[in-house]
């Protein structure tokens, strides 16, 4: 059994020709940047700000969300070229495919079911908690049947919810995704710029704090690798910009998740890079227009880390905004657990169709064009998770699993440019080697800013994965079992003009 037999580009795309599992092309480039914006602006700009300027970086927190962009359009480049050169469900996973073997796809895929599903279970967590504090501000008290120690009903049934509008197509998902989105948006616009009526000029002095300067109070820090090595730069000064950076990063997390529907996508070669590059770019501008609003409203050591932009309003007498922040926050999180769940069912989707796993799953439904038993049995899973199981630990595995899939597809560019330089790429990262270097160099430092224990759990959730590869995926992979399809993926002779574009 060859590990690094790979499955080209071609048998890629001509997989989703095939009637039993086949998609169907919905999404254009606006739905493509909304889904972006839907998962990458969730309640980290109403949180993390708070926790970066208050404890990283002082108000020069704006410039750490400006490089983080920088950081993410790194690696955004890798995916745009993959993801309009092979427009296939998986986004990480089919790359890895393409470019590294099977072996490393079946890792990344495992890494990204992880990642998914926990994300989402987690982002439903929290948004139970939203949902019960507006409940209790009504003077509603949701019942302890539902929402109490060891269970999480509420969690359970929003969850569920949003998977029946998953199964009922990619083109009704983009549409209740657009309505939430919009509101989402326009709430952070209304925090901004109501905001800006109390900003007061003498708190963003000093821009960026000296190192040694008092952080604010009432944070939490847990110790990164690096900090557990004796390797960490400290909080303050021109360091602090770069490790409130390493912070604000995980806001930027889910843009790369819009490559999952691929394979959706009209016209995947020229709007997969339009739906990343757009939502990375909208949501860096709202994160610093948040930075600089908090910062200017609260000295940065005042800041509430916990909830810095609705303490900041109660701080100025106008508590009214809270609850407006609260409902932002509710509708930011139910785009998030959405998108979350799109991609899980996709990445398993095209894992089964390739028989990694149970091919039964890879089945797509004529009426309503999604793979429905994946999508049904993400959004049972996430629902049993986010009921029962306690995240607050588990929840940076979704960060380091992340990263990892940047390392890998970051490195799959560069393999893929030396072993496929005829294939026509709709569009190209620049500046290659430079670029995919420095994204996995970047991605691989921001995984050594977390806890010890992430790295741990991470370790031993690919260990398992390991062993479910060779105990049931090497045998039963579309390229072990089928030789005809395995000597088609070889000879990259399998021709779709069609979704393509390939030589």
């Amino acid at each position: 059994m060859n590990l690094t037999r790979t499955k080209s580009v071609e048998r890629s795309i001509a997989d989703t020709e095939e009637s039993e599992h086949q998609l169907r092309k919905e999404l254009g480039p606006v739905q493509l940047v909304v889904f972006g914006v839907g998962v990458i602006l969730g309640t980290g700009i109403f949180v993390l700000t708070g926790e970066a300027a208050g404890e990283k970086a002082g108000p020069a927190i704006a410039l750490s969300f400006v490089f983080s962009g920088i950081a993410c359009a790194l690696a955004a480049l890798c995916y745009a070229e993959f993801a309009s050169t092979v427009p296939v469900a998986g986004s990480a996973y089919t790359f890895s495919y393409a470019s590294l073997g099977e072996m490393v796809a079946w890792i990344i895929g495992w890494d990204l079911i992880l990642e998914l599903a926990l994300g989402a279970s987690t982002v439903a967590v929290g948004w139970s908690g939203y949902f019960a504090d507006l409940m209790d501000g009504a003077g509603l008290r949701i019942p302890g049947w539902a929402y109490g120690e060891g269970h999480n009903l509420v969690a359970a049934a929003i969850v569920l919810m949003l998977t029946a509008v998953l199964c009922m197509g990619i083109k009704i998902s983009s549409q209740v995704n657009f309505v939430f989105v919009a509101i989402k948006v326009a709430i952070v616009l209304l925090v901004i710029v109501a905001g800006m009526f109390f900003i007061k000029w003498s708190n963003y002095s000093p821009f960026v704090p000296p190192s040694g300067s008092p952080a604010a109070s009432g944070g939490k820090e847990t110790a990164s690798l690096l900090q557990d090595l004796g390797v960490s730069p400290g909080a303050f000064g021109v360091s602090g910009i770069f490790t409130g950076a390493a912070l604000v990063f995980f806001a930027y997390i889910g843009f790369d998740i819009v490559a999952t529907a691929a394979e959706e996508t009209k016209k995947p070669q020229r709007d997969m890079p339009i739906g990343i590059f757009g939502s990375l770019g909208i949501c860096t501008v709202l994160y610093v227009a948040v930075s600089l609003v908090v910062t200017g409203m609260v000295k940065y050591t005042d800041i509430k880390v916990d909830a810095p932009l609705a303490e900041a309003f109660r701080s100025v007498g106008h508590p009214a905004f809270a609850t407006v922040i609260s409902v932002g926050a509710l509708v930011g999180l139910t785009t998030v657990i959405l998108v979350l769940m799109l991609g899980q069912s996709r990445v398993f989707f095209a894992m089964s169709r390739d028989r990694l796993l149970p091919e039964s799953f890879a089945r797509v439904s004529p009426r309503f064009g999604t793979p429905l038993r994946t999508t049904i049995l993400t959004g049972v899973a996430v629902a049993l998770i986010s009921t029962f199981v306690p995240l607050t630990a588990l929840a940076e595995l979704v960060n380091i699993g992340t990263l990892f899939a940047f390392v890998l597809v970051a490195i799959g560019v560069l393999v893929l440019r030396r072993t496929r330089p005829d294939l026509k790429r709709a569009f190209r990262c620049p500046a290659v080697p430079i670029v995919p270097v420095l994204a996995a160099l970047t991605a691989f430092y921001l995984m050594l800013n977390l806890p010890t224990a992430t790295w741990i759990r991470f370790f031993l959730w690919m260990a398992l994965g390991l062993v479910v590869y060779f105990a049931h995926g090497r045998r039963s992979s579309r390229l072990a079992t089928d030789p005809d399809y395995a000597r088609d993926s070889r000879k990259g002779d399998a021709v779709s003009s069609s979704a393509g574009g390939t030589t």
